[in-house]
Formats: structure tokens, sequence, C-alpha cells
């Protein structure tokens, strides 16, 4: 045979096998969420607006939808996600906090669909379960900084959801950045014992300002209290100084979008290529040089600040992405003195 002739046909059957690669390439992505809270809860309200921006993207230029429920634990939610996996919609079922007792029954019925979980509370379970981890202690450690230089009394409180080990790394951090800067520095802890009450949160920020705390880091959000108080404090998971401007000096910051798009290549290149699911057993989190949290601005405080404390937080967040400075998880459980 002619050597163009074998050439041609060679070219066109590469060309032909590239077509049938990419007419086989999945084209549409369903998710589904179950959410601990919905979309009041800065925790969802965060993955919901990172969220939105991957489906604008669209990676793989897949056609993304996604469908939330929330407010289900138990059975409850162990039943939602079968529901959604049943339905053959939804090839990425995402369980946005300590669900990974639900997929642990759903997993092996269903090993098509990719289960996430998220946070602490949870065990790796490898196969077609991710697991998404968030730690939030580096940024956390500028807001006690900041704590530290500006109380005037010495008295420093955290009102916080339940004390697990992605609540207490940031805790006992806020409060390693406020004693690196002033040692004499005491702490009030609070745990209001759910990922949302609006009414639980004030009542607490109340009794530790009646105790004498005149700053507060919130990482439940009850921003009103603060201004009612006339104390400032510091925002978590979204810019609280945003919507707050009168009380919150700056906010610690997540991002989801690495973890997404990881779940989502980690899928593609299942469903495209039928490479399989490698799940991780182990905690997986993007720290803050690389985006996976980060400081807000200061808003209204920008003017208010001292000019050396900015100084110092700015050198501070330069020598934590550098990796010159490293913020110690501390796991503990933290306490008032």
């Amino acid at each position: 045979m002619n050597k163009f002739v074998k050439t041609a046909i060679g070219v066109l059957m590469f060309a032909t096998s590239a077509s049938l690669a990419h007419a086989d390439s999945p084209k549409e992505l369903g998710i589904g969420l179950i959410l601990a809270t919905g979309p009041e809860a800065a925790w969802d309200a965060t993955l919901l607006r990172d969220l939105d921006s991957i489906v604008e993207a669209a990676p793989h230029d897949l056609d993304i939808s996604y469908k939330s429920i929330s407010g289900k634990w138990g059975e409850d939610a162990r039943d939602a996600m079968e529901l959604l996996a049943k339905t053959g919609k939804y090839q990425i079922i995402w369980a946005h906090s300590s669900y990974s007792d639900q997929v642990k029954v759903l997993k092996d019925k269903y090993p098509d669909v990719m289960f996430v979980f998220v946070g602490s509370g949870n065990e790796g379970l490898g196969d077609n379960a991710y697991w998404v981890y968030k730690r939030v202690h580096e940024p956390s450690y500028l807001l006690g900084v900041m704590a530290g230089a500006l109380t005037e009394n010495d008295v420093v409180g955290v009102v916080g959801q339940f004390p697990s080990e992605d609540v207490n790394d940031q805790i006992n951090a806020f409060f390693a950045g406020a004693r690196s800067v002033n040692e004499g520095v005491k702490r009030k802890v609070a745990f209001i014992e759910s990922w949302y009450d609006p009414a639980k949160a004030e009542q607490f920020t109340n009794a530790q300002i009646a105790a004498g705390a005149d700053l507060t880091f919130q990482l439940v959000a009850s921003f009103e209290t603060c201004e009612k108080a006339n104390i400032m404090c510091f925002g978590n998971y979204v810019d609280q100084g945003q919507s707050s401007p009168d009380s919150v000096v700056a906010s610690a910051l997540i991002s989801w979008t690495q973890d997404l798009n990881w779940v989502i290549d980690e899928w593609y290149n299942f469903a495209a290529n039928e490479t399989p699911y490698k799940g991780n057993k182990t905690e997986r989190w993007i720290s803050m040089a690389d985006g996976g949290t980060s400081l807000s601005g200061f808003h209204a405080f920008q003017d208010k600040l001292p000019a050396d404390l900015k100084d110092r937080v700015a050198e501070l967040s330069e020598q934590i992405a550098s990796g010159k400075l490293e913020i110690p998880v501390d796991l503990s459980l933290p306490t008032s003195d």
C-alpha cells in the first residue's frame, strides 16, 4: 500500500477515534446537595455562592445543574441521599456536613455515584466517597492578633457553634493570635450547640459582653448584638463587614472553588475515561497560602485601625503565605479563663 495512503488512513482513524471519544464524553452533570441548615447559614451559603460560580464557568464544558435539600439528619438524610441517587439525575451527591455514616450505607449500593461529605465528625471511606475539609485557623489567628491589640479590657470572647475539631482549631488559633501581642488577654468561650440559632447567639454574646468582653469573634452571626453594645467584633466564613460595617472589623473567609473543581475533575475522569474513583480516607484541606481561606478587607475600619497594626497583619499574612509562619492546628477543647 502506498505510504501516503497509509498515512491518510492513520490520520482518518485517529480523527475518528478522537471524535468518538469526544462524543462519549459527558455533557451534563447533576449535583444533589444535602445542606445541614440552608442558605441562611454562612457555611451553606458560601458553598452555594461558589457552586453558582462553577456552574457559570462550566468546567469540561459541562452543563451543570444542582438541587439542594436542607435540614436533614440521620435516617432522613440517608433517605434524601438515596432518593437523589435513585433518580439517576445526580451523579455527585454533596452532603455538606458530618454525613459519612449515611454515605457508608449507600456508597457500595450506588458505585457510579460520587458521594462527598464535609468537615469534622466524619470517617474517611475511600472509593467513591470523598472527604472535603475546611480549616480556617490561619485567618482566625490574624483576627486574634487584631483583637489582642484592640481590646481595652483585655477580655476577648468567642461564640461558636458546637465544640468540634474544625471549630476548636479556629477558636484556639484566634486566642493564640491575641496572646501573641497581648499576653494578658483573658478568654471567654461559649458554644450555642447549634449550627444556626440567632436567638442563642444573641443570648451568649450578651453574656460575654456582661462578663467584660469588649471584642467578640462571631463564628455565629450575631452582629446586631455587637452593634447594640457598641463593641467591635469579627466575622466568619463570609465578609460580614459588608453587611455590618459598624461592628465588624474583619472576617475569616472560606472558598469552596478548589474543592468543587477537584471533585468535578475526579468525577469527570471516572465518567469520561473510566478512571476508578480514589476517594480520600484522610482529611484534605487547602491552606490560606493556596487560596482555601483568606482574610477580608477592613471596610469601614480601614481608616480607624492603627497603621502599625494593619502593617503587622499584612506582614503576618505574607509570612503565612510564604510558609515562614506556620499556625499550629490545635484541636483541644477551648475554655474560658
